[in-house]
Order: structure tokens, then C-alpha cells, then sequence
């Protein structure tokens, strides 16, 4: 039996990883290392959805009263 020194990832980090991928996948494809120089950087659902992720790592999935 092999062991490793990984944790098992919760269903919020393994959806952030997606939302990583994809987030990157975009920027690579319109030549921007950031979403911030984006001309739909204020209107963009893939972000929302990356901000969303971000926040629910972090959070677990729990509401209110988080804090940084």
C-alpha cells in the first residue's frame, strides 16, 4: 500500500481547480496574464463564477461573517 502526503481536496477546492483552469484557459487565449486588463472584466460570468469559487473555498460553503 502506498502512501501520500495528500489531502483528500473537498467538492469546493476541486470546483476552485476547475474555475482556475478555465480562468487561465480564457486569459491564454486573449493574450492577458490578468483578468483585470479585460475589456469585460466588469460583466465577465466566467469571473463571477472564479470570484464565487474563491470565496466558497474559503468559506466552505458557509454564509455571512467570513472573514479575511
Amino acid at each position: 500500500m502506498q502512501t501520500t502526503n495528500v489531502q483528500a481536496m473537498d467538492k469546493f477546492e476541486l470546483y476552485l481547480d476547475e474555475m482556475i483552469e478555465k480562468i487561465q484557459t480564457c486569459q491564454k487565449e486573449r493574450g492577458l496574464k490578468s483578468c483585470s486588463n479585460c475589456e469585460l472584466y466588469l460583466n465577465c460570468v466566467l469571473r463571477s463564477d472564479y470570484v464565487k469559487a474563491v470565496y466558497n473555498s474559503m468559506s466552505k460553503g458557509d454564509t455571512g461573517g467570513f472573514e479575511f
